[in-house]
């Protein structure tokens, strides 16, 4: 496994560290007015989502760990576990509902979502980027309503709220960002 320094850590990267597998969160590169530069790098636990702040400098060698990424097929839930299945081998996996966090309700029957793997152990799964939803309830379209920065709330199909412009109406379908969160265009 390549390693990298301490300055070379970028969000996203996985890295062993202290026996454990951890993904940085979040890397602040600080320079102070004495002494040598460092990353503060703050780290989630891949495997019981604990988080840790460490520093490293650039002169420390950190294992960086590559996942292998496989598209699978979401089944169904039960007690808080997700179970997916790989659509060439037919094998299924099953993690937390809840790494998935607030895109949980996003998560669809038969969706294809990517399920990251070390070795053989499935620690990861990632949503797609852009999710087709329909409004369940929102405020009634309004003509000549065409303010450049007015949205109105609107409630999914999933129960999730999110703010619409003011021409989309109740039972369309639009599809929605899972990143940030917010509408996206209509589908």
């Amino acid at each position: 496994m390549p390693k990298i320094n301490g300055n070379e850590i970028r969000p996203g990267n996985v890295l062993e560290h202290n026996g454990g597998l951890w993904a940085a969160v979040k890397v602040d590169h600080v320079k102070p007015g004495k002494g040598g530069a460092f990353a503060q790098v703050e780290m989630k636990n891949l495997r019981n989502g604990s988080k840790l702040n460490e520093r490293f400098r650039s002169a420390d060698k950190v294992e960086r760990v590559r996942l292998e990424q496989k598209d699978m097929q979401f089944l169904f839930e039960s007690d808080g576990v997700l179970t997916f299945m790989d659509t060439e081998t037919y094998d299924q996996v099953e993690l937390p509902a809840d790494l998935l966090g607030e895109r949980r309700p996003f998560l669809q029957d038969g969706m294809t979502i990517v399920v990251e793997f070390h070795e053989s152990e499935a620690l990861n799964a990632t949503v797609p980027q852009k999710v087709t939803c329909k409004i369940v309830e929102t405020e009634p379209v309004v003509k000549g309503q065409t303010a450049a920065n007015s949205f109105k709330p609107a409630i999914l199909d999933n129960g999730v709220k999110v703010m619409v412009p003011p021409f989309v109406g109740q039972d369309e379908d639009i599809i929605v960002n899972t990143e940030t969160m917010e509408y996206s265009e209509r589908a």
